[in-house]
Order: C-alpha cells, then sequence, then structure tokens
C-alpha cells in the first residue's frame, strides 16, 4: 500500500494530523522491515537443516549455556528471552522430551522451577553454533563495514531502551 494510500484509508480516522514518514524515513523503514524478516528466514532455515534445531530451540540453549552451571530459573530465562512463562514452558516440554534440558525443583522456593542444559543438550548447542555464527556472519556482519556495525548496535540499543524503559518489556 503506498503512503498516499495509508493516508486516504485513515483520513479521518485520526483526529490529529500524523507525522507521516518522508521519503528517505520509509525506505529505512521498510529496509529494516525487509531486511528482518529475510535475514531471520534464511538463518533459521540454515539453523533447521544444519543441525535440526528451530530459533526458539537455540534461544533456550544458547541463554542456557551462558548461564552459570547452565541452569537457570524459569521465570528469569522467560524475562531474559522476553517470553510469557506459558510459552517458555510449553517449549521446554518439548525440548525435555527430545533431551535436550530437565526441569528441577527450586531449592529455595517451592513453587520455582530450575531449567538445567543437559549434556546431550550442550551437545547439540555446541554442534549447532559454529554453523550457526557462520551464518551471521555470512548473512549479516561481513557485509557491513566496521561503522556500520558500530551505527547498527547504536541504533539496536537506542530503540531497545527506548522500548524498556517506556513500559517494560513484553511479556
Amino acid at each position: 500500500m503506498s503512503d498516499m494510500s495509508i493516508r486516504s484509508a485513515y483520513a479521518g480516522a485520526v483526529t490529529s494530523s500524523p507525522r507521516w514518514l518522508t521519503g528517505p524515513e520509509q525506505r529505512a523503514w521498510q529496509a529494516y522491515r525487509r531486511m528482518t524478516l529475510l535475514l531471520n528466514a534464511r538463518i533459521s532455515r540454515e539453523l533447521a537443516d544444519d543441525c535440526g534445531l528451530s530459533d526458539p530451540d537455540y534461544d533456550v540453549l544458547s541463554n542456557l549455556g551462558e548461564s552459570a552451571e547452565r541452569r537457570c530459573r524459569v521465570n528469569e530465562l522467560a524475562d531474559r528471552m522476553l517470553w510469557s512463562r506459558s510459552r517458555l514452558s510449553h517449549h521446554l516440554t518439548r525440548m525435555q522430551q527430545r533431551g535436550l534440558v530437565s526441569r528441577e525443583h527450586c531449592a529455595d522456593d517451592g513453587r520455582g522451577a530450575v531449567v538445567v542444559l543437559t549434556d546431550a543438550g550442550l551437545r547439540k548447542l555446541e554442534e549447532a553454533a559454529a554453523g550457526h555464527v557462520e551464518a551471521v556472519r555470512r548473512h549479516f556482519i561481513d557485509l557491513l563495514t566496521p561503522e556500520e556495525i558500530d551505527a547498527f548496535a547504536g541504533i539496536g540499543e537506542t530503540v531497545v531502551t527506548h522500548l524498556t524503559d517506556e513500559g517494560g518489556a513484553p511479556a
């Protein structure tokens, strides 16, 4: 839908005049949207083809791999990953059935649970990590100059700070 079509479609629906994107702003927004969709799809497909893991699987495994003693409270892991506890719980159940993670009762909180990266999960993470990082390099990092990488990191950090300071992380 063109910018003019969008304006026409919403004419009268908004009481104050919106600040429409300029040509360069629209170009940047559309490039970002297309880039994230295409990049995520390509890296996800390669991850699945290379080692049989989904993006969510890899996210859980890599977060646990970076945690002390390869374990984390479920609620802390959900917060770190910006997932709801329900979504994480369902995903952990599927990963547990495949032997990648296990759950334990939390010693200091009878209602809490701890998720643990199993030895099989660690092996799967190690199998996936090299190919995953190579895909990230090939399809993103190596296409940019060091200055572009710094600018991109700064942009991302600015937006993340705004979104998390504004109302907290999404559930």
